[in-house]
C-alpha cells in the first residue's frame, strides 16, 4: 500500500490515506483482510486461517531486487523491462 502524495494533496483526502495505511496491518484488520479470502501478512492471522491459505514461498522486494529503487529503475522506469515486454492491444 502506498500513499501517493500528489493524489493526496488533489483529492484533499491525506487524512484517511494515512489512517487507512495506518490501521491495515492491525490484527483486527488483518482478521477481516482474511475472512473476505486474501491472505493477511500477520502471522498469527494467518494461523487461524491455514487451512484457507496453504504454505507457499514468500520474498521481498528488498530480499530479490536489492529494494524498492533498483526494482523501479530496473524494471518500471522508461524503456526498462515492462516497456520492453508490453505490447498494448495483444
Amino acid at each position: 500500500v502506498a500513499l501517493v502524495d500528489a493524489l493526496a494533496e488533489r483529492r484533499n483526502n491525506r487524512q484517511a490515506a494515512e489512517e487507512y495505511q495506518g490501521c491495515l496491518y492491525t490484527a483486527e484488520a488483518q482478521e477481516i483482510i482474511a475472512r473476505h479470502h486474501y491472505r493477511p501478512y500477520l502471522d498469527a492471522v494467518e494461523a487461524q486461517y491455514r487451512d484457507r491459505f496453504p504454505a507457499i514461498p514468500m520474498f521481498t522486494v528488498d530480499e530479490v531486487f536489492g529494494g524498492w529503487q533498483k526494482a523501479q529503475a530496473a524494471h518500471f522506469d522508461d524503456g526498462a523491462t515492462f516497456d520492453r515486454i508490453y505490447q498494448p492491444g495483444r
